[in-house]
């Protein structure tokens, strides 16, 4: 099932009286969901992601704008009619019944022509059981399983009655990160089978990366950035997006482009031909640093971390804007140190400029 946003937006009063304006939780959103495919929801705490799933299953009204699955506008459609399955953060499974009961529950609502004879509901229970492979656990209760048993529960009772659309809102939050790794890829598998559009909400860049077919970013309710997840991380609009997506996380540096140079403090680190200039900053991959004798970019060595393949170089530099730049490079590669210092050249398809005021990517 397609899903289009049209101008989606959602306002909420704001608590603090004192400020008369709303506050916007999600603003002017404007993008399809392809039909078959599993969405990544992405962005920080609070940036409005749960909304906008809120918005899509019917739970919230939108301020403006429509909602649309397939050719047909649901935005004032109850939730119960828009044929959608939920999976909550919490799980939110009934304590006081079985695994077989959570999961046959959403069936013992169908009514008129869709209502189910007995032996159809338990093929169904079972058939959902099967498919996230907790089959061996119908006769227990929700206090007797492990919190990724709980959730495999929670989405085969999302699934049992064969939604149009299943939306997860954070449903790996709770499990350890062995299990979290162990699950996402289980979603992955469950997504592919039943071939049903998914829209997959969390704050977790990494998680987001794996298992979505796009992902959009967002940011204080605001559309960011929307596509498949490599061609954003290759290819981001604007520093926001570079910085949130990858680990370890992107090395920004504060710089300058002058007569056709970028400048890293004194450093000409590669040209800029055509570009006016200006204040930037110069975001640099961890796989973006080159260890070379005669490189334009010396940094101040503070430590190594050996991690096997590769090994994590830190460094310093007093343009840059965190605390420690991280480039990763290859254990075999031999670290020359000289007074203190390291030199670098850099892969140009690794290091993206941003305008110093807008923060929007300015494409060499």
């Amino acid at each position: 099932m397609k899903i289009v946003l049209e101008h989606l937006t959602k306002r909420f009063p704001n608590r603090n009286k004192k400020i008369k304006d709303d506050v916007i939780a999600v603003n002017d959103f404007n993008f399809t969901i392809p039909d078959g495919k599993l969405i990544g929801l992405l962005g920080p705490s609070g940036c409005g992601k749960s909304t906008a799933l809120n918005l899509i299953c019917g739970l919230e009204k939108p301020s403006e704008g429509k909602i649309f699955f397939g050719e047909k506008d649901v935005t004032e459609l109850a939730p119960e009619k828009r044929g959608v399955g939920l999976v909550f953060q919490n799980y939110a499974l009934y304590p006081h019944l079985t695994v077989y009961e959570n999961i046959k529950f959403p069936l013992e609502n169908f009514r008129g022509d869709k209502k189910l004879t007995r032996e159809e509901m338990d093929a169904k229970v079972k058939e959902a059981a099967k498919l996230v492979q907790i089959e061996e656990l119908m006769d227990r209760r929700p206090n007797e399983m492990s919190g990724g048993q709980q959730q495999r529960v929670a989405i085969a009772r999302a699934l049992v009655k064969r939604p149009q659309v299943l939306l997860l809102d954070e449903p790996l939050s709770n499990l350890d990160a062995r299990l979290r790794l162990q699950t996402r890829e289980e979603l992955k598998r469950i997504q592919l089978e039943t071939g049903i559009t998914t829209v997959f909400v969390t704050h977790d860049q990494e998680e987001a990366m794996s298992i979505s077919d796009m992902i959009v970013v967002m940011k204080s309710g605001v559309l960011q950035q929307m596509g498949k997840p490599q061609d954003i991380y290759d290819d981001p609009d604007n520093l926001f997006v570079a910085s949130f997506l990858g680990t370890p996380q992107i090395n920004v540096f504060k710089g300058k482009v002058k007569e056709g140079k970028v400048y890293i403090g004194e450093a000409a680190v590669f040209d800029a031909k055509g570009v006016k200039d200006c204040d930037v900053y110069v975001a640099i991959r961890p796989e973006g640093f080159i260890l070379d004798e005669n490189g334009p970019l010396a940094c101040d060595y503070v430590n190594r971390e050996i991690m096997g393949r590769d090994t994590s170089l830190i460094v310093s530099h007093p343009d840059f804007t965190g605390e420690k730049i991280r480039g990763i490079i290859s254990s075999d590669d031999e670290v020359k140190i000289d007074d203190g210092k390291v030199r670098f050249s850099l892969k140009p398809n690794k290091v993206f400029i941003f305008d110093g005021n807008s923060e929007e990517r300015i494409r060499l």
